[in-house]
């Protein structure tokens, strides 16, 4: 749904960011295809990339000095795979996402263009038919691989725009509820010596959902609401980077609270 609306605007806008979207439809291609039967892991880690350097292209990163393409790869490749393993439960996808280019949106519009206002359309369209389908408790359609990774991909892009646009990379920010979240799971499960590739049930998201039974569209709304407080405070912050410091360091106390409140009262790891 998401590459759909990306390729309509490619059709209909001229065809910019040719680049972007060949990308995208690389890695669109070979989720879905994961999809439908389970791929090799090194068949898709090179795709994603190839379609990471065509974006890297689009950006212009080639002209900046070799590391940064390094760490940008390790980076995206980082939130591709974060976007996909928080795909567990209703409305949490569609409904983080919407946050997240609405708020590169009102970013685009009122505070600096860095990107076709269209592209930005095209994708929180998608996204509120896809949430018309998800947000609910017995969703009719899922995001699967194709969907969580194509609208990281997508979001990544974005932001990437963004940053190398403004020289002001505390808009990862973004992604903070998230990203916390990825990051301290795999720390955690490094922890417990535990397969970090393999499937499990460690994140915050699922402990809400699945051990404590909140209801999935609640767990949702409150990462979209986080998440949104957290956007609203920034764009309005003097330091950006301290605040964002300190709100790493918030949402990070916070997950370690939970959790080990949770494994502490139930007995468990």
């Amino acid at each position: 749904m998401f590459y759909i609306g990306v390729l309509l605007y490619f059709i209909f806008e001229g065809f910019q960011y040719p680049g972007f979207f060949l990308g995208l439809t690389l890695i669109s291609f070979i989720s879905f295809a994961d999809d439908i039967k389970p791929r090799s892991p090194k068949i898709r880690l090179v795709v994603h990339w190839v379609a990471m350097l065509l974006m890297f292209y689009q950006w212009g990163l080639f002209s900046m000095p070799w590391y940064f393409t390094i760490l940008a790869l390790v980076v995206c490749i980082g939130i591709l795979n974060a976007y996909n393993f928080m795909d567990g439960i209703n409305g949490i996808t569609g409904g983080y996402s919407l946050v997240v280019a609405g708020t590169l949106c009102y970013i685009n519009n009122y505070r600096i263009a860095f990107v076709d206002r269209n592209l930005l359309y095209s994708l929180i369209l998608a996204l509120l038919v896809f949430n018309f389908f998800n947000f609910r408790k017995k969703a009719r359609c899922f995001a699967g691989d194709v969907g969580s990774i194509s609208v990281a991909f997508i979001l990544v892009f974005l932001l990437g725009l963004l940053m190398l646009k403004t020289h002001d990379f505390s808009y990862i920010i973004l992604l903070a509820v998230y990203g916390v979240d990825s990051i301290l799971t795999i720390i955690h499960r490094l922890i417990l010596k535990e397969n970090i590739f393999e499937a499990h049930r460690k994140h915050l998201y699922q402990l809400l959902a699945n051990e404590l039974r909140l209801p999935h569209l609640l767990v949702s709304s409150i990462y979209m609401a986080l998440q949104t407080l957290i956007v609203v405070d920034y764009l309005f912050a003097y330091d950006r980077y301290l605040y964002l410091m300190v709100v790493l360091a918030a949402l990070s106390v916070l997950y370690v609270f939970i959790k080990s409140k949770f494994y502490y009262l139930h007995g468990n790891n």
